[in-house]
């Protein structure tokens, strides 16, 4: 046990910020579950945005680095574009342009 002062604060500090901290991390942990259970049903996109928003609290909390935030949340993008059935748009082939034309400098004598 801590015998200075500010020692004993920061122990108080911590303690907070740990249950604070569990708090969020099972949160995010139950919205992720959440809409894993409800992949294929209408109730999805609901349970898709509240997990976005917990992953996004969680990033913003510092519990998680930016990028697995958003690699979480293009996982969760992806599982639920799956789940939906819809298939990605073919992607167009650039249509060809015809090279332009060069201007050739004409030499008068």
């Amino acid at each position: 046990m801590p015998i200075i002062k500010s020692a004993k604060k920061r122990v108080k500090q911590t303690k907070k910020a740990t249950i604070r901290n569990s708090k969020t991390k099972r949160s995010l942990k139950s919205a992720v579950k959440a809409f894993t259970a409800s992949l294929g049903t209408k109730s999805s996109s609901d349970a898709h945005r509240k997990a976005q928003s917990a992953i996004d609290k969680a990033a913003k909390k510092n519990l998680m680095h930016k990028n697995k935030a958003a690699r979480k949340k293009k996982q969760l993008a992806a599982a639920a574009k799956k789940a939906s059935g819809t298939k990605a748009a073919p992607k167009k082939a650039a249509a060809k342009k015809a090279p332009a034309k060069k201007k050739t400098a004409s030499k008068k004598k």
